[in-house]
């Protein structure tokens, strides 16, 4: 090449790296949300119990199939347009359906046909999946779990687990009959000659109760390895898949952990440890044909809260530890109620190449999130962690569509809950949808937070809130100061209210304002039935409680269990008066009124005012917070639905004008309401998952700019989600 063409082509590649900037790096954003219980037959009650465990997708990555136990079926999912996935109906199996694969038109599932514990059976069945038939059925002569088939879908394999009576001798094993495994073929077009099922022996083999192997998840390599996890006996097992030759096995061991939160007592600290803890692995994958991952779930002895890569002679490769859990206590989404135990439970995994990259995914099954790892070689990288539905158990990778999908398997709608759903993920160029907020370090350790449920500005400062928690960290009430002016939301600092120099007991904190002095008023709900009263708090600006304002007795003497769900402060000097909305009707109320209740802390003098309710054909309706800005008070509407039930979730303001205030225990005025905002289209967009039913916060912050935040129950029967967003008043509703 001559100089002159050299120059030519270096200018070319600087016009080029200036003009078209390297791509961002691709993210993975949820697209939709697929409530399973739409597959219930019509002739089955809307609220029978449902479940999405194992997923898995058609070859042509157009139809997921998942297995719903509870149903006694398999579902289909049609996800031609996978931002618009339709029902595709169930399938009844005729038992328990545990897992499920595909090969060419077939789906080849596993069901659990036991009739107790002591005398397990299972059968493998073959289903058509255009019909939606079963063509055939293989005995398998035990309980079988996993089920995988190698690359080329020629050679399958089904852990059979054969799994203990958790109510026998406390769920100790040995406990017989032992599992084994099974291996067969597979024919060109997906279905399976039951003459070809070879049983394997297991026994002898693990340190754990050698003559009791009970085989857990099942996965291919390449080479038609086996990889083989043992969960209770903490045994990893490398097999042949072509003659079903064991070649050979490791201890999972164990792990000593740091900065982990060790102990269930409502408040989150992760500055624990724990020694020695069995890894008892769950879910396995293959990252290439000599590394394989594990989710260390943990059964009744361990659970080490991470995942370990191993290569296939047991050398360990890496070890996570504490860092998943850390990384997701950051998003609120750990579960402090399961600290004693095995903390969010790492239990799914799914591993896939995407583009240029390897990925895998794992899914906690307590903190309802996944987390996407690239494979380095060496040290995974964690690349983002996405909301789930409420316990993620199973997810299927389909690379050709960019696609990720979960199956998520808590059903709560006998209690009104969320319904167990299948979510599916793009990856594509973007900004992360996800999270809404998190939180800084401080001390070296993440400022765990959970259940939202309250916003006020702090003073003089653009951007800046407070928010506090509820009950959830009953002993350790805590004022999160929140930097908004960030993508995500920042929590920057955690005051924990105290009395008497220690953390404040049983507080459950539903709404917050600061008062001139710079002092804290909080609205703490509680029931005198259950020792925790109805309370006010001033606090000072360090967190100490300095007065406790007993509710009045023509309050209490109607009481219930619903209390204030939020203050805000209007006038000043001595017209200061606080306002604190009740949540639901007290037992003096008329149906369809609540309470807005005023306090002025000068002169002592309680009053309130009839607030109007929204009706609803199903659930209940109440108040979730009140704040005041310019003329008027905006007062937060919801009803307590989730999901496609959810109808109400509104923002509506009171004139401050019409705000005089009755006499307790007398009739008092009734306040009207104008409608301000609605919340259900917000609700619905901001991360395309069902609409979250605690939308408890909401506040101005000192510039008069707008924002939202979500009660995420503490990821306890809830998906831990917290929403935190602008809202635009000015927009259509």
């Amino acid at each position: 090449m001559t100089l002159s063409a050299r120059k030519a082509a270096l200018a070319a590649a600087l016009f080029a790296s200036v003009a078209f900037p390297a791509a961002a790096e691709p993210v993975f954003n949820r697209i939709a949300s697929f409530p399973v219980a739409t597959n219930l037959p019509a002739d089955k009650d809307k609220l029978s119990a449902t479940s999405a465990e194992i997923i898995t997708a058609s070859q042509d990555g157009n139809t997921l199939i998942y297995s719903d136990s509870p149903l006694g079926a398999i579902g289909f999912i049609d996800i031609t347009d996978a931002k618009a996935p339709k029902a595709g109906g169930a399938l009844m199996m005729d038992g328990e359906p545990t897992s499920v694969t595909t090969a060419a038109g077939k789906a080849l599932v596993a069901v659990n046909t036991g009739e107790s514990k002591q005398k397990p059976s299972g059968r493998l069945a073959i289903v058509d999946i255009a019909s939606k038939k079963i063509d055939a059925t293989c005995d398998l002569g035990g309980q079988p779990d996993s089920i995988a088939l190698n690359k080329d879908r020629t050679l399958g394999t089904i852990a059979i687990e054969n799994e203990r009576d958790e109510e026998v001798d406390d769920g100790k094993i040995p406990q017989m009959p032992a599992g084994d495994l099974v291996v067969f073929q597979v024919k060109t077009d997906g279905t399976v000659d039951c003459g070809t099922i070879k049983h394997v022996a297991l026994t002898g083999l693990a340190g754990v109760a050698p003559e009791d192997p009970e085989p857990e998840f099942v996965a291919f390599n390449s080479q038609n390895e086996i990889a083989l996890t043992l969960q209770e006996n903490n045994e990893i097992i490398i097999l042949d898949g072509a003659t079903g030759t064991v070649k050979t096995h490791f201890s999972a061991g164990s792990v000593d952990l740091t900065g982990i939160d060790a102990k269930r007592d409502g408040a989150l600290k992760f500055t624990g440890e724990k020694k020695g803890v069995k890894r008892e692995p769950d879910a396995v994958k293959w990252l290439d044909d000599n590394r394989l991952v594990v989710a260390n779930e943990g059964d009744y002895e361990g659970g080490s809260r991470g995942f370990t890569i191993f290569d296939k002679s047991g050398k360990v490769l890496f070890e996570s530890g504490s860092s998943f859990e850390r990384a997701v206590a950051a998003l609120g989404h750990y579960p402090e109620s399961r600290s004693s135990s095995k903390g969010v439970e790492p239990e799914g995994l799914e591993a896939a190449k995407f583009g240029n990259d390897n990925l895998f995914f794992l899914l906690a099954e307590r903190a309802s999130v996944v987390g996407v790892y690239k494979d380095t070689g060496a040290d995974p990288e964690l690349l983002q962690v996405l909301p789930s539905g409420i316990s993620p158990e199973g997810a299927i990778a389909i690379p050709q569509r960019n696609l990720l999908a979960t199956a998520n398997e808590l059903d709560l709608g006998k209690d009104g809950g969320a319904r167990s759903h299948v979510m599916i993920y793009e990856r594509g160029e973007g900004e992360k949808a996800y999270p809404h907020i998190v939180s800084a370090d401080k001390d070296g350790n993440p400022i765990g937070f959970a259940a939202l449920s309250g916003l006020t500005a702090v003073p003089g400062k653009p951007g800046m809130l407070f928010a506090v928690s509820d009950s959830v960290l009953g002993s350790q009430p805590t004022i999160y100061t929140i930097d908004a002016t960030k993508k995500p939301a920042v929590i920057t600092d955690a005051l924990v209210v105290k009395r008497d120099g220690a953390p404040a007991q049983k507080l459950d904190i539903e709404g917050i304002a600061v008062a001139a002095d710079g002092s804290f008023w909080l609205a703490s709900e509680g029931y005198t039935e259950r020792l925790v009263p109805h309370a006010l708090y001033n606090v000072t600006a360090k967190g100490d409680i300095k007065a406790e304002i007993a509710l009045p007795k023509e309050l209490l003497a109607n009481e219930i269990r619903y209390g204030f769900e939020g203050v805000t402060i209007i006038g000043t000097g001595d017209d200061t008066t606080l306002w604190m909305a009740v949540q639901r009707e007290w037992n003096d109320d008329e149906k369809g009124f609540v309470k807005l209740v005023s306090y002025n802390p000068k002169k002592k003098e309680w009053g309130g005012v009839r607030y109007p309710l929204d009706k609803s054909e199903s659930g209940w309706v109440g108040l979730s917070e009140i704040t005041a800005q310019g003329d008027s008070v905006y007062i937060i509407e919801r009803d307590n639905l989730v999901g496609d039930a959810a109808k109400l979730k509104k923002l509506y303001k009171v004139a401050i004008s019409d705000l005089k205030p009755g006499k307790l225990g007398g009739e008092l005025p009734v306040v009207k309401k104008t409608e301000a905002h609605d919340f259900i289209g917000d609700l619905k967009s901001a991360t395309n998952g069902y609409v979250l039913d605690k939308l408890e916060g909401f506040a101005f912050d000192a510039s008069g700019k707008a924002y939202a935040v979500t009660d995420n129950d503490g990821v306890s029967d809830s998906s831990g989600e917290t929403l935190f967003f602008p809202v635009n008043l000015t927009a259509t509703n």
